[in-house]
């Protein structure tokens, strides 16, 4: 009789504890994949949204509390139209647009919009002429990341959805979001009436998923003179070739415009990214879990295995098994249950992440071929460790002892 079919035997005979030792090395090792999946693809949804954004840096009035990125724009509170003035002469190194927005409440027909007034580049850079300048703004040396705006082309209407910024609007000209447009059943070239006057649409912006498909963006002037608000802007959007450019934007925009908050759109994402970093605190929780639970249940399943089958063990050594077969019976067994349920954990436990990932961390999770890698090892590492004690125990068995408590 072979070890194969001694455990095949074994197990076939006394499943109720094959069970309970299987199931607490699933369920710990489905919480575990479940979780580190929806962590690894809401970590790249992150990142994704950062690439996408680029390297912006948003110029805020002093008093507003960011809550995100696509909300910054929408409180009460104001800064001087002036203050694009001072950027566009200042010659920032790196900069390669420069977006002022004004959002004013309104009402079209029984429907709330967000009416957004947007200055284009062609009048930002009409300032730097005035003023007699050169280059509106000085390039960066070295750029080693993503360049965001510099070879994309503004003039296409479609660059405020993907580059934040225009290039070319006049001010009886608006842009709608997709879901407005196409609430309204409105497209490029139609007419549309607002606070009072009529204005043609440019272009219906491509979907972003955002409540920017929500809003209507006109010339901040237009926007200005309607609203009754004056020289003033909500938000300053400024759009550097990279990373370092903003990252070392922030001190000199400080210094330039005192008064305002000015932050980076690493800082807009410092929410989802602690979350990420819970997430991945709890996946290593469940590690420990999984190594307790799992590894306590492995072990005293396998004492009770040892004491229950004492006499089958002396048996075996009488007929000459060694103790170096026994402990390598118990050991086999173990990681044959580590196996099954490290495997059934990550199939299960990448079930759950799919279905459940996209309900609870707004991301579409896939699952991770490594991760069931990772599983099987671990959990077939702590059933050996768990399982080492007991089997060195039965192996130490005397079978004259074991005949006589029978």
């Amino acid at each position: 009789m072979t070890m194969r079919t001694i455990i095949w035997k074994e197990m076939k005979e006394r499943p109720t504890a094959l069970i309970a030792s299987l199931l607490a090395i699933i369920l710990s090792v489905t919480a575990l994949v479940a979780i580190r999946n929806v962590t690894i693809f809401s970590e790249q949804e992150v990142a994704g949204k950062l690439d996408e954004l680029g390297a912006n840096v948003l110029i805020l009035p002093e008093g507003v509390t960011l809550q995100d990125y696509y909300a910054a724009d929408m409180h009460k509170e104001t800064i001087p139209e002036e203050h694009v003035a001072e950027l566009a002469l200042a010659g920032l190194t790196g900069v390669e647009a420069i977006t002022p927005k004004l959002c004013v409440p309104t009402k079209l027909d029984d429907r709330n919009v967000i009416l957004t007034g947007i200055l284009p580049q062609s009048e930002i850079q009409k300032m730097n002429a005035w003023s007699g300048g050169g280059m509106l703004f000085k390039k960066h040396e070295g750029c080693k990341a993503k360049i965001n705006v510099a070879d994309e082309n503004l003039d296409a209407p479609d660059s405020l959805a993907e580059r934040r910024a225009l290039q070319h609007l006049n001010q009886s000209e608006v842009l709608l979001g997709s879901d407005f447009a196409a609430s309204k059943g409105l497209k490029e070239g139609d007419q549309l009436q607002l606070l009072g006057e009529t204005f043609e649409v440019l272009s219906v912006l491509p979907s972003t998923g955002t409540v920017d498909d929500s809003r209507v963006f006109a010339h901040l002037h237009t926007v200005q003179r309607l609203s009754g608000t004056g020289p003033v802007v909500n938000i300053i959007e400024v759009m550097g070739c990279c990373e370092d450019v903003a990252n070392g934007l922030v001190g000199e925009l400080q210094s330039l415009l005192p008064g305002t908050k000015v932050v980076t759109i690493a800082n807009v994402v410092e929410t989802q990214v602690s979350i990420n970093r819970m997430m991945t605190s709890l996946s290593y929780l469940f590690l420990v879990i999984l190594v307790a639970v799992g590894g306590a249940s492995m072990a005293s399943a396998s004492f009770a295995n040892v004491i229950e089958r004492r006499r089958e063990i002396g048996t075996l050594m009488a007929l000459g098994a060694t103790p170096r077969f026994v402990t390598q019976l118990f050991l086999a067994k173990a990681a044959l249950l580590g196996l099954a349920g490290g495997i059934s954990g990550y199939v299960l436990g990448s079930l759950i992440a799919v279905f459940l990932g996209p309900v609870f961390a707004s991301v579409a999770v896939f699952p991770v071929p490594s991760l069931a890698i990772v599983a099987s090892t671990v959990a077939v590492l702590v059933t050996l460790a768990a399982s080492y004690f007991p089997a060195r125990q039965a192996s130490r068995l005397d079978p004259c002892l074991c005949f006589k408590e029978v």
